[in-house]
């Protein structure tokens, strides 16, 4: 195995060149080992190697086929922006958690969902908010959320094809920009919007929360439309399930509204509402 793995390796003369001056360096005072880095395959072109064994969109038959489902959302209204996830993790058809919290608290004012492979998300975001911190120390003022929502952006980009798997919205309330989303993908993608859901199970959640809408909704009736959204995810998809977590973000911060049972919050709901007939008690 070591004899094929060392007919791809290959030699970075930059690499080695950067190596021989680290020392340089760090006696600067700058600590270059700080920066992120991922390891990738020792071969000539790890992004083609990589598209070739993930891709499986381009390759039904790739060696390593990424599984995930998830549904989490997030939309503006004028009292600032609900974010509601689900908690189920699976890999494949197996069900690997009940109780991920895929709501990525990046600092006391900015919030990153997670959607995709929790391993990246939860690295990268939790990176995000080292960032944000130092922007804090360096211009003595808050990181705008456009600034989080393009650092992540740019740094992922880097590694377009090599196998990340991202699909985050970094939400936040600033004085200049308002309530804010950006949608942040693995591919480098970035968009601004008032509302987004991401996941196996967004279309459902998006047919309540497209029916229901509105500018003006009450903090309360926002907080309904959350989760009501994510449980009409969460009865139809089966990638999706476990509770409901629940988030409002202000210009003060954000605020947890509480984690709610899936199974209680549906009969609630259904005797409540009328709704979901198909269902029998």
């Amino acid at each position: 195995m070591n004899t094929i793995a060392q007919q791809f390796r290959h030699t970075n003369p930059a690499h080695e060149a950067f190596q021989d001056n680290d020392n340089e360096f760090f006696e600067s005072g700058v600590d270059l080992k700080m920066a992120p880095s991922i390891t990738v395959p020792p071969i000539s072109q790890p992004t083609e190697f990589l598209r070739a064994h993930t891709d499986d969109a381009s390759n039904p038959d790739c060696k390593i086929k990424i599984a995930h489902g998830t549904t989490t959302l997030a939309f503006r209204f004028k009292e600032g922006i609900i974010v509601a996830v689900d908690s189920r993790a699976t890999a494949g058809d197996w069900i690997a958690s009940q109780t991920v919290n895929k709501v990525i608290r990046i600092n006391p004012f900015l919030l990153g969902t997670m959607a995709g492979g929790a391993a990246d998300c939860q690295y990268w975001e939790t990176w995000l908010g080292t960032q944000c911190r130092l922007h804090e120390l360096r211009e003595k003022e808050r990181i705008s959320v456009a600034a989080a929502s393009k650092i992540l952006g740019n740094l992922v980009y880097q590694y377009k094809g090599m196998g990340l798997s991202m699909g985050t919205m970094v939400c936040g309330f600033t004085k200049k920009e308002g309530p804010t989303i950006y949608y942040v993908d693995s591919d480098g993608s970035r968009l601004k919007g008032d509302m987004f859901c991401v996941g196996s199970g967004q279309t459902f959640a998006y047919g309540v929360l497209d029916s229901n809408y509105k500018w003006d909704l009450s903090v309360e009736d926002a907080l309904y439309l959350g989760k009501r959204s994510i449980l009409a995810a969460q009865h139809r998809d089966a990638y999706s399930g476990g509770s409901i977590n629940l988030y409002h973000v202000t210009e003060s911060g954000w605020v947890y509204h509480g984690n709610f049972d899936f199974d209680d919050t549906f009969w609630k709901v259904k005797a409540s509402e009328g709704s979901f007939n198909n269902v029998d008690a």
